[in-house]
């Protein structure tokens, strides 16, 4: 081979490496690039992910604050509510014990037209009670009579029963052997509870 031949050969077969060697290059840098696309997709994945854990961490912030306010707010309704209850309850409380006070005064009052009544019919004979004018007494007394039992007003009993002072005022004592101690032997005045109350006491006379 001549010496020209040889310097051909040996340019030849260096451009070839020079040829092999861009590749190798172009190879490395290609895979350079992927490995660095990578990391910059983990990177952005990553900070997606920390994006997203701030904005529910905001979201907590802001929500926090809110639900304390409602807690309060509900809480406030409910005393308030509760309160208005209590109210409400004392108000007709007060209201059905104002009723009765004033029932009972009104009944107080009419108790003695009662007693009139039946004084008067004690003192007249059995004709004189079928006259028309007694007959409308009695009409009028019996009235009276039914409107206070719709009152829930009952007399009190009395004779033949032990004196009780809850029930009894004594304002006599008598000695009788017929009858035993503490025995009501006449009652001066009829007594009458109003819805289990005592508005009056029964006037007796009691055996010692």
């Amino acid at each position: 081979m001549s010496k020209k031949n040889q310097e051909e050969a040996d340019s030849t077969a260096k451009n070839v490496e020079d040829i092999k060697d861009e590749k190798d290059n172009a190879s490395n840098m290609d895979n350079s690039a992927d490995s660095n696309a990578d990391v910059n997709e983990d990177s952005a994945v990553q900070a997606e992910d920390a994006s997203d854990a701030e904005e529910q961490a905001e979201c907590r912030n802001d929500s926090d604050p809110k639900d304390a306010v409602i807690a309060d707010l509900q809480d406030k309704v409910k005393r308030q509510m509760a309160e208005f209850d209590n109210f409400r309850k004392r108000t007709d409380k007060e209201k059905s014990a104002m009723f009765e006070m004033g029932a009972s005064d009104v009944i107080k009052k009419l108790l003695p037209v009662v007693d009139n009544f039946e004084r008067g019919f004690k003192s007249i004979t059995d004709e004189e009670k079928e006259t028309p004018f007694a007959k409308g007494m009695d009409m009028v007394y019996r009235q009276m009579i039914k409107m206070l039992e719709d009152l829930e007003v009952k007399p009190i009993e009395a004779v033949g029963l032990e004196f009780n002072p809850d029930l009894h005022n004594a304002v006599m004592h008598v000695e009788d052997e017929s009858a035993g101690e503490g025995i009501i032997v006449e009652e001066f005045e009829k007594g009458y509870t109003y819805r289990d109350t005592v508005i009056r006491h029964s006037m007796v006379k009691v055996a010692n």
